[in-house]
């Protein structure tokens, strides 16, 4: 009887495992296999040898190293500030009784917004001319900023930093991400007993310390999931330099100063020549791969020993 459970299991997964194997395994081994293919023409589909070749030549591409410094910035400055916010917005949205889903719908429309539409909406209020950001700006006294480029609010030739389109790209990655982060935490301080904050009522405690001692231990399993799972989307960020740089992946007059990791994959699976091309693409992937997936084991081990279930 058992046996027969069994395969009646296995024939309901099936259909899943199929669809992991074309769209999922499939691709994930011939990438690690073209990363090692010397030479590889992915139009004949002929290659010179086997080797670290590949590997070798996007670490010593510059776009390549600038492509892994923009992630590392995006990574370690976006998702924990975009947690740590979300966490506090959720603290005061819980706080809340009378207007608490009106306002959890409006923090969360960002989220149900096309990401395209908002990459317009942002490089419009950034515009270094007359943009909504630079008014603000004039309002208070202080001199405009050439944040995309295109010629500054008094200089036409003057160009952006990299730092300045770098907040702007961080500014959008940011409140995109926390609508998702706070509809999670909300969930789960909602899901506190009361009888923790009650008891802490009574001595007296301090609201700082019934924050770090209560509400952030019972919320660790919320928070090491959006750790996780930011970290990883961190990583693959690619639609976000898009929506508000285009594929020129930069402001005007700093052409790909602003790329990533997944950016710089797909513009090498575009490279003509096509030799070298999709190499050179398989590698930086099978980086990343293993980039996300010691992250994630690191979040994974740090979670074991730290969250409260």
């Amino acid at each position: 009887m058992e046996t027969k459970n069994n395969w009646r299991g296995w024939l309901y997964l099936l259909p899943a495992l199929a669809l992991l194997s074309v769209f999922t395994f499939y691709p994930l081994i011939s990438t690690f296999l073209i990363a090692f293919k010397e030479n590889y023409n992915y139009m004949t589909n002929e290659f010179t040898g086997w080797g670290f070749d590949n590997f070798v030549q996007i670490f010593n591409h510059q776009r390549f190293l600038g492509s892994f410094k923009n992630t590392l910035i995006i990574v370690f400055v976006s998702v924990p500030l975009s947690t740590g916010l979300a966490l506090l917005i959720a603290v005061a949205l819980n706080s809340i009784k009378v207007v608490q889903r009106f306002l959890t719908t409006v923090f969360f429309l960002p989220y149900v917004t096309n990401t395209i539409a908002i990459g317009m909406v942002f490089a419009v209020m950034f515009n270094s001319k007359n943009g909504l950001v630079n008014e603000i700006l004039r309002i208070f006294g202080l001199n405009p900023v050439n944040w995309l480029g295109g010629g500054g609010a008094y200089r036409e030739d003057f160009q952006p930093s990299q730092l300045n389109s770098m907040i702007v790209l961080l500014t959008y990655i940011v409140w995109n991400s926390i609508p998702f982060k706070i509809l999670i935490l909300l969930s789960g301080l909602q899901g506190i007993d009361k009888q923790y904050y009650q008891a802490a009522q009574i001595d007296a405690t301090p609201r700082w310390r019934v924050f770090m001692r209560i509400t952030v231990p019972l919320l660790s399993p919320q928070i090491a999931y959006l750790l996780i799972t930011s970290f990883i989307g961190a990583f693959k960020e690619y639609t976000s330099v898009v929506a508000i740089f285009g594929e020129a992946a930069g402001p005007i007059g700093r052409q790909y100063t602003m790329t990533t990791i997944v950016w710089y994959i797909y513009s090498r699976m575009k490279a003509t020549p096509v030799v070298n091309g999709m190499g050179w693409a398989a590698a930086g992937a099978v980086v990343l791969f293993f980039i996300i997936m010691l992250f994630t084991m690191v979040n994974l081990y740090v979670s074991k020993k730290r969250v409260h279930y």
